[in-house]
Order: C-alpha cells, then sequence, then structure tokens
C-alpha cells in the first residue's frame, strides 16, 4: 500500500551503531625474559589506530570531486557481483547477512532445545518447521484459503462485498507486523496517537487496493512500465489457471481493469506525505456523507472499528474515489480482485506452482532478481518477522551486552549535545523559535537495542505442519493487538522495529528515536577504528535520525509530537527556501536513463542526510578535545570522516530494483546520498576539490539547514 510511512518511521534505511573515541590505553606491562623480575619492565606501544575505511574500495582514477561515490567506493562497485538471489548488493546485506546467521542459530537452536509446548521458544521452531515442510504445502494445496475464498464466493451484495472487504482490513506501514507475503487490501490501517490529540491512540485510514508496488507502475507511459504492465496481465492470468478457475483470461483482464481505476483513484506519494493533507478526523457517519458508495456501517463492523468515535481520513479524496468504485463496478470484478489477491498475497506460501510464478513476477521482473533464495533462508527471514520479539528476546540475551547498549546511547547524547550548539548559533533561525526547537530537541526520547517489556504472543497459534494458516494467524493476532490499544492512552515503550532488524528509526509522533541492535555492529560502528570512522559512518546517521524531528515533515510537529505551528513565518520561509533548493538539487541525479530521483519525494531523507552529517562533523571535532586528528593510511581525520560516510552507501542495485526504488521510495539511492557531502565546506578543503569539478557548488549554493 501506498502509506504515509513518515509518520510511523521516516522508514530509514540507513544504519547506526556505537561509536567511541579512540582509546589511547596501553596493554599492561609484562617481565622480559632476560630481565629480573623485580625490574621496572618498558611498556608495550600503545596500538596503532585503525583507520575504519575500506581502502581496497577506493578507487583514486576518480576524482573526488567529480563522483565522490564512484572515488570512495569505485573499486568495490566495479568488481562486486550481485548474489543472484538479491536485487542489490552493499553494506546493508553484508550486515543482514551476519544478522541472519545470527537468527538462524537461535531459531535452530529453540527446534533443538525441545521447549515446552506453547513457549515462545516453541512457536518459533513450528514457525519454521512448517515453512520448510514443502510436502506438506503440496498435500494441503489451496484448503487453507478455503475460508476466504468461500466469503468472496459469498458475496451477493453490496453489503456482502463491504464486509468482505472490511474483514480483510489489516495494519499497514508496521515493519514489525509485516507477514511473508505482501497483502494489497483495499484500505490499511495505522493506529498511533492523534495528530492533535497526543494522549490517546487513534484510526487512521489508507488508500490501498493495488498489487504492483505504486500507482506509476500503473498509470505512467514509460516503456518499461509498459512492460510491467503486460507481464502483470499475463500473470494474474496465470494465477487464475493454477487455481483451476474458469475463464482465467477474462477474468484477469476484469482485475487488471479494476486496479487501473483503483490506481486513478489513489493520491500520490508526495501528496500521502503532507501531514495538513491528512489531518481529517472523521465520524463514522461521516464517511457515508464524504465518500459515498461503500457500506461503511457493514465496513467498520467486520473490520472491528464499529466502536470507534473518530478515524482519520488520510487520503480523502481516495478514500472517496474507492469508495466510489465499490458502489460503481460490478460485482463480480470486485470478486475477481479479491479471489486473485488472496491468491497473491499468499502464493510464497501455496504449491509450488504458486510460488514460482509470483517469484517470477515480483521479483524476477518488478526487481530483476534471477533466484529464488534458498527456502532455509527464506524460512528464517519468515520466522524472524512473524515472531519478530520472541527472536529479538533471544537475540539481545545473545549478540547485545549491555556495554553496547550503553556506548550507543553516550554516543546518541554526544549527537544531540552537537544539535543544540548548533542550534545555539543558527543564523537564520529567530530567537522565538530556537527557544522552541531547543526544548523540543531537550523532550527527544531515545530508545536503543530493545523494548522495556517484550510484547507476548500469548494468544497465537503456530502449528508445525501449515505455514500459511501460521501467517494468517500472525497477521489476525497483530491485526487484534492493533484493535485493543485504540482509544487507550498511548504507550510511549511501543517499538516498531523489532531488536534484529537492519534499521533505524524516528517517530515524529512521539519525539522519539528506536536504534535496534542489530544495527550496532561493523562496519558501521567499529569499536577498533579511530573516532573519524565511527562519527562519519554512525555517527552522521545518528544525526540524521535526531535531525527527522526538524526535518519538513518532523518540524511540524512539537516536542510532545502534537501537529501544531512553533514557527514563526519568517523561519518557515527561510527553512522552506533552503530545503526547495536541496530538493532541486536531488531533481539533477539520473537514476536511469531518463529516469530521474524526485527530489519532492526524497526530501526529508535528504535534508536528514545534509543536517547528519553536518552535526556529526561538529560532534567528531568536539570529541578531539582540541588536539589534531592522526594520520592514517595516509589520511587525514576529515578525509576519513567524509569516505567513511559515503562509504555507508556502498550499494550497487539491479536497474529494475533500481527504478522501483526511484518511484517508490522517499529515500535517494545510495549512490546520490554519498554525495551529500558536496554541501559541507570542509569537505572541499579536505579533497582540494575546485571549480570545474562535477559536484562543485559554489559556497552560496551549498545547501546548509542545520
Amino acid at each position: 500500500m501506498q502509506a504515509s510511512r513518515w509518520i510511523l518511521a521516516t522508514a530509514i534505511a540507513c544504519a547506526l551503531g556505537a561509536c567511541s573515541s579512540q582509546s589511547n590505553n596501553t596493554p599492561k606491562p609484562a617481565p622480559t625474559a632476560s630481565a629480573p623480575a623485580t625490574a621496572t619492565t618498558a611498556k608495550a606501544p600503545a596500538a596503532a589506530p585503525v583507520s575504519g575505511v575500506d581502502m581496497a574500495a577506493i578507487d583514486k582514477s576518480v576524482k573526488p570531486g567529480d563522483n565522490f561515490f564512484m572515488y570512495a567506493n569505485g573499486t568495490w562497485y566495479n568488481n562486486a557481483k550481485i548474489p543472484a538471489d538479491r536485487s542489490s548488493v552493499g553494506t546493508f546485506l553484508t550486515v543482514y547477512n551476519r544478522t541472519q546467521k545470527r537468527v538462524t542459530d537461535i531459531i535452530k537452536h529453540a527446534a533443538d532445545s525441545h521447549p515446552a509446548a506453547g513457549s515462545n521458544a516453541a512457536k518459533i521452531a513450528d514457525y519454521y518447521a512448517a515453512f520448510m515442510d514443502t510436502a506438506a504445502i503440496e498435500k494441503q494445496g489451496l484448503t487453507p484459503l478455503k475460508p476466504e475464498l468461500a466469503a468472496i464466493d459469498g458475496i451477493h451484495s453490496r453489503a456482502d462485498l463491504a464486509a468482505v472487504l472490511g474483514s480483510r482490513l489489516r495494519q499497514d506501514v508496521d515493519p514489525v507486523n509485516a507477514t511473508d507475503f505482501h497483502t494489497s487490501n483495499l484500505f490499511g490501517l495505522f493506529v498511533a496517537q492523534g495528530l492533535t490529540d497526543p494522549s490517546h491512540n487513534i484510526a487512521y485510514l489508507l488508500q490501498g487496493g493495488l498489487t504492483m508496488p505504486s500507482r506509476d507502475y500503473y498509470l505512467s507511459s514509460n516503456k518499461t512500465m509498459e512492460g510491467y504492465r503486460t507481464a502483470y496481465k499475463t500473470y494474474i492470468a496465470n494465477i487464475f489457471k493454477a487455481a483451476g478457475i474458469k475463464d482465467a483470461d477474462a477474468a484477469a483482464k476484469r482485475v487488471f481493469d479494476l486496479e487501473m481505476k483503483i490506481a486513478k483513484a489513489q493520491e500520490s506519494l508526495i501528496d500521502s506525505q503532507d501531514v495538513h493533507k491528512a489531518n481529517n478526523l472523521w465520524t463514522l457517519a461521516d464517511f457515508g456523507k464524504k465518500a459515498p458508495g461503500l457500506d461503511w456501517n457493514a465496513y467498520f463492523k467486520a473490520a472491528g472499528l464499529s466502536n470507534q468515535k473518530i478515524v482519520d481520513a488520510w487520503q480523502p479524496a481516495a478514500i472517496a474515489g474507492l469508495s466510489k468504485l465499490v458502489a460503481d463496478a460490478p460485482l463480480a470484478s470486485w470478486k475477481d480482485l479479491l479471489t486473485f489477491h488472496t491468491l497473491d498475497s499468499a502464493a510464497s506460501l501455496l504449491p509450488k506452482k504458486f510460488a514460482d510464478l509470483s517469484f517470477d513476477f515480483h521479483s524476477k521482473t518488478l526487481n530483476g532478481v534471477p533466484e529464488q533464495r534458498a527456502r532455509a533462508k527464506r524460512a528464517v527471514a519468515a520466522t524472524g518477522t512473524a515472531l519478530g520479539f520472541a527472536v529479538g528476546q533471544l537475540y539481545v540475551e545473545k549478540y547485545f551486552p549491555p556495554e553496547a547498549k550503553q556506548k550507543v546511547e553516550d554516543l546518541v547524547q554526544n549527537l544531540i549535545a552537537a544539535f543544540h550548539s548548533r542550534l545555539k548559533t543558527l543564523a537564520w533561525m529567530t530567537p522565538e523559535t530556537r527557544a522552541k526547537a531547543q526544548a523540543k530537541l531537550s523532550d527527544l526520547k531515545v530508545a536503543v537495542g530493545y523494548p522495556q517489556h517484550w510484547p507476548s504472543y500469548a494468544g497465537l497459534t503456530i502449528s508445525n505442519d501449515n505455514p500459511l494458516q501460521n501467517a494468517l494467524n500472525v497477521s489476525k493476532f497483530n491485526y487484534e493487538q492493533r484493535l485493543a490499544v485504540l482509544g487507550k492512552p498511548v504507550n510511549r515503550d511501543h517499538w516498531w522495529m523489532t531488536p534484529q532488524l537492519v534499521n533505524a528509526i524516528n517517530l515524529p509522533l512521539e519525539n522519539e528515536l528506536q536504534f535496534p541492535a542489530a544495527i550496532l555492529q561493523p562496519p558501521f560502528f567499529n569499536p577498533k577504528a579511530d573516532a573519524a570512522h565511527n562519527y562519519g559512518a554512525i555517527g552522521a546517521v545518528i544525526g540524521h535520525e535526531i535531525s527527522h524531528s526538524f526535518d519538513n515533515m518532523g518540524s511540524q510537529f512539537d516536542a510532545e509530537g502534537r501537529l501544531h505551528n512553533w514557527w514563526t513565518p519568517a523561519d518557515a520561509k527561510a527553512f522552506h527556501d533552503k530545503t526547495q533548493a536541496l530538493a532541486k538539487q536531488f531533481d539533477t541525479y539520473e537514476a536511469l536513463p531518463g529516469l530521474n530521483v524526485n527530489g519532492e519525494q526524497t526530501l526529508g531523507e535528504d535534508i536528514a542526510d545534509i543536517s547528519g552529517l553536518t552535526i556529526a562533523y561538529v560532534a567528531y571535532h568536539q570529541s578531539l578535545d582540541g588536539k589534531p586528528a592522526p594520520v592514517i593510511d595516509g589520511l587525514t581525520g576529515d578525509q576519513r570522516f567524509f569516505l567513511s560516510f559515503a562509504q555507508t552507501w556502498q550499494s550497487k542495485m539491479r536497474d529494475a530494483a533500481l527504478r522501483q526504488r526511484v518511484k517508490t521510495d522517499v529515500h535517494a539511492p545510495g549512490q546520490f546520498r554519498a554525495e551529500t557531502v558536496r554541501n559541507m565546506d570542509a569537505w572541499y578543503k579536505a579533497f582540494n576539490v575546485q571549480p570545474g569539478t562535477k559536484l562543485y557548488l559554489k559556497p552560496d549554493q551549498r545547501v546548509k539547514i542545520w
């Protein structure tokens, strides 16, 4: 679904880890073989500081001022091979693979330990075992889907249709609650505190209904997109044929035609990110008046929302358009659509003929991935997602010691202190707005590693022989968990990501940062490396997360996470002018021939990148305490800082995946995020970047925000 991701996260595709200044402690002295035991012995020399920079990745044939990403990563990039079962390769995949090996060990240990029935360990072992039981999957066929397919077959009226659509509503945009299969329900639910009432949770209704990644895949006149649409029509028909559905080609045409109408009714990603367009508190009665067509009473009753006084209609025009489609499109078309969505969403856990069709379209065609991942790897990933906190609790116990948690908490505080110092001297911000920004920063909550209280999986049924039913049970369980907190006080300890997820997050609604445990490992954080590396690689990411509270969307919220304009008109204009210059800068980056980054779409992340890098640089120099940085591997401290930042974004993507990234993601591709350095005066000095090089910006063209 095309959701307003930033509201729960501004889902960051970047890393975070602990870092510290290089230690100068020397080893304890030891007596030499020839010296008397009572003699004073010489101390061993201090260990040479480690650069942390991947020197082998650098391509010195590239001028830093022409393409800093390729200068920092060119040799690696030219030699890197994308695994056959992946759409990309890079730093994140390296850390992900290491983490998945650890999760694999946790799952295997759970199975070997003969856990008590009903325990978290038993659920973990059973979920994995069921996923691996391909014989059972083939034998069961479509049996696990019979209740859903029967409900669709039983649609004889618009009220019946509304009830089935409502019964399929699920939590949207929550990475914790994702299952192994994708969903394309007509609407999605998001549960969080209200935009103007931070004390209680409310329901947000979001647009959905599409199977391909975004509305652009349906509406764009680009030849590649037209090719995807042709392949999609074939895929729909083949899924129907595999299920033994009569007149599969005709049914597939009806499905595609209806999805085209859904795509036209949806709002764009850019419009969906505008929080001021999303603050629409409707009573349940309002839906019938403002979005007529769908039987909303039947819908909300089936969705378990009929007791809610208000629901936020995030994309009101889209909700109205989709509701009208429910009334206008033939029931037969809706039944075909729901049948296809049911089969497609579950295909990876159905017999091989369905799973192969799904992989060929969703992975091979849309992402360019030539080979399916080994089933054992998929089983580990599915188990770690479905039972995320059960696995995460075991992960933390084994791989995230208290000292690691303390290190990153200290580093976060260093970055917050640097941000405070920048706010004090910010020339474009008036004292009135500065005071409120300082207050918001002081109230920023930082959660590191894992939640204080682990969520319970009591009541979740998991068997060892029915993987699709397990996934359906998890989806329903997670949905009911979110329904249960509606109208209740906000749980400030709620985690949106599991500890084993390699990611980081900023929550504008809660004025909080969350850093899962798994991101706190090399190459993002190297405890043996010099401070320049750790501040450049990890510090920039922590700064990125902090600055999301003050980006083009985070700045719309006050210290309590309430939608509130706390900027003076002069400050708002100054901020807008600076950020628009950054958007135009990113508009110039061409990802593929004829396909440029949309600077407005990626603006929030781009603001966070330049702000985070700026703050990390300030914090790095503060960590030196006025002492000169050492020269290591022939590189100055500033050179290592900027190289470490650029190598954080080391990545290589298949063209299809890159196209999807540009069309659907609020993050620019990594190679362009690395070029953020061109806005930093210190980068020009560090690498002697002169006018005439491709990345050169005149001093007055360099975007400086925080």
